[in-house]
């Protein structure tokens, strides 16, 4: 079933990183990158994908090579432009599961609203400073809610790991349970949907919150 799968990840920084080293290494069929960032050398402590050889190129470029050397019987594609939302639509058409390991809500928002047009299983990670975040938007449940439902507007009080930090390893865990997640939703066994994961790598506390679908959501609600 996985080798027969398609997973498209959004982002191969520290979040897409441990995400597509362990899809790779688990064998989903055919993996789709997009990002649109080169590797720098301040970003290698939590993007764990590439290497100190891979710096100053496209990241999709760099991920691409070195999960190739980790599993070649996959077939590994990459996008490495900006996609208008008909082309976003059309690649997540072609897949049976998303990953967002982005850093803003524009890219956020935009997956959310092409992954519940497409009807398709959104699973959404975030991390900052200690602090992580994780759940999945299965579009293929009538019941399921949105990231709108968490989050209705952009408030404009968007945090990247760049400008405020964040203890690399929190990356690592919090995509890691997205690859985790993605195989449970690739495999229809249970996962967070209708339930948001909060993590405190400082105290090393973990809390699972009820999510519900917003009547209201300008999203998923009710028209």
């Amino acid at each position: 079933k996985l080798a027969q799968s398609h997973a498209v990840i959004f982002g191969l920084g520290g979040l897409g990183s441990p995400a597509s080293l362990y899809l790779a290494a688990a064998g989903i069929g055919h993996l789709t990158l997009v990002d649109f960032d080169t590797v720098d050398d301040s970003n290698l402590q939590r993007q764990i994908v590439h290497r100190e050889a891979n710096i100053g190129q496209a990241k999709v470029a760099s991920a691409q090579s070195n999960l190739s050397a980790l599993n070649h019987h996959i077939q590994i594609d990459t996008v490495s432009h900006k996609l208008d939302e008909s082309d976003l639509v059309a690649l997540i058409q072609t897949a049976d599961v998303v990953l967002d390991c982005t850093d803003n809500f524009d890219a956020r928002f935009a997956l959310n609203q092409a992954c519940f047009k497409a009807k398709k299983p959104l699973v959404s990670g975030a991390a900052i400073r200690w602090e992580g975040q994780l759940s999945t938007y299965d579009f293929r449940q009538e019941n399921s809610p949105c990231y709108q439902c968490l989050y209705p507007e952009n408030n404009g009080q968007e945090l990247t790991c760049s400008q405020n930090g964040v203890l690399s390893p929190v990356v690592g865990m919090v995509g890691s349970m997205q690859a985790i997640e993605a195989v449970k939703a690739l495999l229809n066994l249970p996962t967070l949907t209708g339930k948001l994961m909060i993590m405190d790598a400082y105290t090393m506390m973990i809390r699972t919150l009820n999510l519900k679908k917003d009547p209201a959501c300008k999203q998923c609600g009710a028209e």
